[in-house]
């Protein structure tokens, strides 16, 4: 059952992103940007907790989890540090994620050949 909530709750989210690419004329960074800062609205309120809980890697994958993983970063480093993890937590706790993405760019570059289009 984990599998196939995951599945749905994940295409769903995709289901909503590519319907606001179809039928509006907002780009996809616009889109991108809006669910990284719905998953940390949505964990302030704490919805995403139960919804990750829920879904699993459905909730936990998509950029939702990005924002969420960056709002929990957040409430840690103002716990131990004040008013500085304002600054520092949220960049703190996705690090990992942030290292990836730019390695496997790299990476990505080097095995593929890139090229402008006409």
């Amino acid at each position: 059952m984990e599998y196939l909530n995951a599945f749905w709750v994940g295409g769903a989210l995709c289901l909503l992103c590519q319907l606001l690419i179809d039928f509006t004329k907002l780009t996809p960074a616009r889109i991108l940007t809006g669910c990284v800062v719905l998953g940390l609205i949505l964990s302030a309120v704490g919805v995403y907790k139960p919804l990750a809980e829920f879904a699993g890697a459905g909730a936990t994958v998509p950029l939702l989890g990005f924002g969420n993983i960056m709002a929990e970063g957040v409430k840690k480093a103002v716990d131990e540090q004040g008013a500085m993890g304002i600054l520092t937590g949220g960049l703190t706790s996705a690090a990992a994620g942030i290292t990836a993405a730019i390695v496997l760019g790299i990476i990505a570059s080097f095995i593929g050949k890139s090229r402008f289009k006409k």
